[in-house]
């Protein structure tokens, strides 16, 4: 059973990531999950049949508890806060390698966009949602985890969904051409490009923890957020842009020196203009990533 135990590993990686947008948060509510399956006398641990939900469970609830103390301290965070940005294509995990990072499975639902949206959920919703809706659990296992009636954690379930209709762009074709072309206008400081290129609305949201230069209030329109794009260029020689999948999509990667230093992930318009930028670049986000953008081999 030891070792299905710790097969569990990825999956549970895989909720708690979805649920707290955070690669060190996700990795510690795994940890309790399995410290307190370790903890349990043998007699408890060999009553429970599905050793694999109960961790699941268990995993579910601190992520909760985790939620519920996120929002104080987000409020206190230097600037907007992103969930972390992860390397990789989508549809596949990254290695097989025990980092967290690794374990992930990029589709999405680990989309910044989505993430994003999954943000703006009270928690309870947001534990509702993916467990149901992403990762097919019973409302019945997912009211164990809420304490609620599974009729209760349906309708936050149906909340939840209105609000990823409502908030989060479907992913749109040709994103990486946009990208492209996006990348091409900021190294050329062209403003006019890159306007051309923004939806006129478009917003950009930038997360450097204070540990990072970076706009503290998200930039808004087009022609703001060229000039803003084209004075980073000015006032950054030597920078390095590439392309790169981010959390499964297409997006750029700064490098300096082989270092990287910002990540940005897209959202577009129906009409195929970026309508959201997300820049991170707060280094304590930035660990999995490493040379070109490729997750870090530690």
């Amino acid at each position: 059973m030891g070792g299905g135990i710790v097969g569990e590993r990825r999956q549970l990686i895989n909720v708690a990531y979805r649920l707290l947008g955070s690669l060190a948060e996700a990795e510690d509510a795994v940890q309790e999950a399995y410290a307190r399956w370790y903890a349990l006398p043998d007699p408890r641990r060999d009553e429970i049949a599905n050793p694999g939900a109960w961790l699941t469970t268990v995993t579910g609830r601190v992520c909760l508890d985790v939620l519920g103390s996120a929002r104080a301290r987000r409020e206190r965070y230097v600037g907007a806060w992103l969930p972390d940005p992860l390397p990789g294509r989508a549809g596949q995990p990254h290695g097989t390698s025990g980092d967290p990072a690794d374990q992930l499975v990029l589709d999405e639902s680990v989309t910044m966009a989505f993430l994003v949206v999954l943000e703006t959920m009270t928690p309870a919703e947001r534990v509702a949602f993916v467990l149901h809706d992403v990762f097919r659990y019973p409302f019945a296992e997912i009211a164990g985890v809420l304490d609620r009636t599974p009729a209760a954690c349906k309708q936050l379930a149906a909340s939840a969904r209105r609000r990823v209709r409502d908030g989060a762009p479907a992913p749109a074709g040709g994103q990486a051409e946009t990208v492209r072309r996006v990348k091409e206008a900021w190294e050329a400081k062209d403003i006019a490009s890159l306007v051309d290129l923004l939806d006129p609305a478009a917003v950009m949201t930038a997360d450097g923890g204070g540990l990072a230069g970076a706009a503290l209030r998200p930039v808004e329109g087009a022609t703001h957020i060229a000039r803003y794009m084209a004075g980073i260029a000015e006032k950054a020689p030597g920078l390095e842009l590439l392309e790169r999948p981010v959390n499964g999509t297409p997006g750029l990667v700064a490098r300096r020196a082989g270092t990287v230093l910002t990540v940005a992930a897209f959202g577009l318009a129906a009409d195929g203009r970026v309508a959201r930028i997300w820049v991170v670049r707060n280094p304590e986000k930035l660990r999995v990533w490493a040379g070109d953008g490729a997750p870090s081999p530690r």
